[in-house]
């Protein structure tokens, strides 16, 4: 992650249980009115489907990546070419369609091993063969790491979260919308990877995204269970995501909850791959487990853990290692999001249509 996340939540959310499936109505219910948003075969089904062990395998994969190449997956180093090949070659394996388009990066910083100059770098898309192209379910993560560390949770978490949900969705998935995997490369170097991807698309194509769910830091040692702010409701929260966002952060929120889990809010403060989105007014939401701030004795309470100690203690660190991961949360977050993933592939109820994006 980019930046340090910005203040969160005092209040928590009460529990809810999951019930029902959601409406195909495009009216996102009022907070505390109206059964649960999203669920389904498809939505149940990724949620047990993607595993926490699979998702550690592709850390570990990542791990083995950093420790031949200098310790790093920092774009412009060969740790990060090779992790853009493994997540390539293991998706066209499964018989996506895979793209890796060339994405200018400027750096400044001579300090940093693959971070001065100009030079260039990639991101990966995947996107199934099935479902509506001008509705599509857009998930995303950053690839690259900092130069000081491996980035195992900032953000090969986001990174092997996608890659083990795309794996189990399958590429020809029974989706009514397409579903497009990006991993965006140089996140670490100021958003370039998401900017670039936005700017490259025209007005309509900009339009064919329904929503973007990002996934940046899921998996912090010293984890919190934080849902990107939809409403604008939460204290801290500056920015008005666009229409739709609201349905997006209630069903992450009651699938955490539904997993024994109440989550706080946090506001969109433009330090991931998120930002973009939400500038140009797209559905926007996520899921995050906490960077370089300490969690309060609340939290503490709440959601177990270190009060006073960081998130991530490891945060931007050479110890961002596969030791520094929760696989507790991690799990609980790669199942809200392959959740929300097969819930919105197969119903955008409570987003706006086509006709009333952009």
């Amino acid at each position: 992650m980019s930046g340090l996340c910005g203040r969160v939540l005092a209040a928590v959310i009460a529990s809810l249980v999951m019930t029902g499936c959601a409406s195909g109505s495009r009216q996102a219910p009022a907070a505390g009115e109206g059964g649960p948003v999203g669920g389904g075969p498809l939505a149940e089904r990724l949620a047990t489907e993607a595993t926490v062990d699979g998702a550690v395998g592709h850390l570990e994969a990542l791990q083995a990546i950093a420790d031949r190449n200098g310790g790093n997956r920092a774009v412009g180093t060969p740790g990060y070419d090779q992790s853009v090949e493994y997540v390539a070659s293991t998706l066209s394996r499964a018989g996506f369609r895979v793209e890796t388009p060339t994405i200018a990066v400027t750096g400044e910083d001579d300090e940093h091993e693959g971070a001065a100059g100009a030079r260039a770098t990639r991101s990966v898309i995947a996107q199934t063969t099935t479902g509506r192209t001008d509705e599509v379910v857009l998930s995303g993560a950053h690839l690259d790491s900092v130069p000081e560390g491996p980035g195992i949770n900032d953000d090969g978490s986001g990174v092997a979260a996608n890659l083990e949900i795309a794996l189990r969705l399958g590429a020809a998935a029974p989706v009514t919308n397409a579903v497009r995997f990006v991993w965006f490369g140089a996140e670490e170097e100021g958003l370039v990877g998401s900017q670039q991807y936005m700017q490259g698309l025209s007005a309509d194509r900009r339009r064919d995204i329904a929503l973007m769910l990002n996934s940046d830091m899921i998996a912090s040692l010293n984890a919190g269970y934080f849902v990107y702010d939809g409403d604008g409701s939460d204290p801290g929260s500056t920015e008005d995501a666009a229409a739709g966002s609201p349905t997006i952060e209630r069903l992450l929120v009651d699938r955490l909850a539904s997993l024994g889990v109440p989550a706080q809010g946090i506001r969109f403060s433009g330090d991931s791959d998120y930002g973009p989105f939400v500038e140009a007014a797209i559905p926007s939401g996520g899921v995050f487990s906490g960077d370089a701030p300490s969690k309060t004795p609340e939290q503490a309470a709440l959601w177990g853990g270190r009060a006073g100690v960081p998130f991530d203690p490891c945060y931007h660190r050479a110890c961002d290692t596969t030791s520094n991961i929760d696989r507790v949360a991690y799990g609980r977050m790669l199942n809200a999001l392959a959740f929300g993933i097969g819930s919105f592939a197969t119903d955008l109820g409570g987003l706006p249509p086509r006709a009333e994006r952009g």
